[in-house]
């Protein structure tokens, strides 16, 4: 395998140091850059390879940005490398289960726009996440050219973690978007996470991905149209590559408890100073948050916000333990079935 241009779509000494010593002889690496159902679309060494693969087959169990081994001869997938990274969040419908939505994120960029539909409450939700994912966060405030007041909504923005990277541009414009090329050098994975409309195609093409779809504002409500449908992988002029996403309204946390946290450090240190460790926050005897409001130590809309995102997550991952039990229960009977099946076939 030529490692130097695989190190070129995101390889690292992290999948490095899962190749048995002889796997070069018999198998090649390759990185999902689009996947539709079994059919998945592979960037290798050599260019781009559509292949049959058993494992997309597997409850969705691939991922666009996931690196996989392939058979030399007959193209056939044979294995999934542990994955560095991985973004996921609640399937939609009523039944809680986690959706893969990329994996092996370096940086994600949280694309917000600086019109009408600049929501903090909606940029914690996508921090929450990607630190849940372990990649690393930037937030990208677009079309800064709707604003007269840019410099306080990215400060408004940087109040939300500490150290939070806040980037404000007009996403149309090479001279703004190439503040972002930092984090788009060669080997370097980035992501596009946000609404719809709010200029995630745009950006894509000003950072020089293939040509994506975009849509103009609507003059009603100063929101873009939907045009990303599918997650694809995509190579940047700045030597890394890109995975788009299409645009998501409600993005339901999955299993999301240490992301929650980490991004809420602050109002967790609050919630030590409680009176009971079982404290709800919800006006219990002994709860700090209602002088920790008062003093002005934590805004309401910050203490609303942690309170959704914790109750939400809590419930999904609840919802999502008891799925894994009902399924592994499942699977111990229907196994039990089959062994006695077996049994009575052989007498």
């Amino acid at each position: 395998m030529n490692y130097e241009q695989l190190r070129r779509l995101g390889w690292k000494p992290f999948f490095q140091q899962q190749l048995a010593a002889d796997d070069s002889k018999d198998l090649f690496a390759a990185r999902v850059s689009a996947h539709h159902g079994s059919q998945v679309l592979l960037l290798t060494e050599d260019g781009e390879l559509a292949v049959h693969s058993q494992l997309a087959e597997s409850a969705g169990s691939v991922a666009v940005g996931d690196w996989l081994l392939v058979e030399q001869d007959i193209h056939r997938t044979a294995q999934l490398l542990e994955r560095q990274t991985l973004l996921t969040r609640k399937a939609a419908g009523e039944e809680v289960r986690s959706q893969l939505i990329a994996a092996n994120i370096d940086t994600m960029f949280i694309v917000c726009s600086c019109n009408e539909d600049f929501n903090l409450s909606r940029i914690e939700r996508y921090l929450a996440i990607a630190l849940q994912a372990g990649s690393t966060p930037v937030v990208v405030l677009t079309k800064s050219d709707l604003c007269d007041d840019v410099y306080t909504l990215k400060h408004q923005a940087e109040q939300l973690r500490p150290g939070l990277l806040v980037e404000a541009i007009d996403a149309r414009v090479s001279d703004d978007a190439s503040i972002l090329e930092t984090w788009c050098g060669s080997g370097q994975t980035v992501a596009l996470l946000g609404s719809s409309g709010v200029g995630k195609s745009t950006l894509a093409n000003t950072l020089g991905a293939a040509t994506l779809a975009t849509g103009e504002i609507r003059d009603k409500d100063g929101k873009g149209r939907h045009t990303t449908t599918s997650r694809s992988l995509h190579l940047l002029p700045a030597g890394g590559v890109l995975i788009d996403n299409p645009g998501m309204r409600e993005l339901q946390l999955p299993d999301c408890e240490d992301g929650v946290a980490t991004l809420f450090d602050d109002v967790g240190q609050i919630a030590d100073r409680c009176q009971f460790a079982d404290c709800r926050h919800e006006g219990d005897r002994g709860c700090a948050f209602p002088d920790a409001i008062a003093n002005g130590e934590i805004d309401e809309r910050r203490f609303a916000s942690f309170m959704k995102l914790n109750a939400e997550q809590a419930h999904n991952s609840r919802s999502l333990s008891e799925r894994r039990e009902r399924d592994k229960k499942f699977g111990k009977m229907y196994r039990s079935i089959i062994s006695e099946k077996q049994q009575r076939q052989g007498r």
